[in-house]
């Protein structure tokens, strides 16, 4: 298991070597669990969180619904935000499953990535 967290970890920082989020167009940093998900809107210049949902609050469904339902929520509070672009950041996990489909929800609320 921790081989596996490890790999993961070095996936994340080759990704993030590449990506930087700004205040225009911040970085939207997923975490997934075994139980939940989280998903963060990260202004790197200024080393500040700017937006951050979970999935807590959301108790019913599978797994993969609440993961597209917190994208749609994310994008939501982005929007009040007045953020529209973002740079997507997958944290080293593949674009498969709950990262997908939480990239999906955020998509079809209205965020560009």
């Amino acid at each position: 298991m921790l081989e596996k967290k490890t790999k993961r970890i070095k996936r994340h920082k080759r990704v993030r070597a590449k990506i930087k989020g700004f205040s225009s167009k911040p970085r939207l940093c997923v975490f997934r669990s075994n139980n939940h998900i989280y998903a963060q809107l990260i202004d790197d210049e200024k080393s500040k969180t700017l937006i951050s949902v979970n999935d807590l609050d959301i108790k019913k469904g599978k797994k993969i619904d609440i993961a597209r339902q917190l994208g749609v929520t994310l994008a939501g509070k982005a929007k009040e935000a007045k953020i529209e672009e973002v740079v997507f950041d997958r944290g080293g996990y593949k674009y498969h499953g709950r990262v997908k489909a939480l990239a999906e929800g955020a998509r079809e609320a209205g965020l560009k990535f």
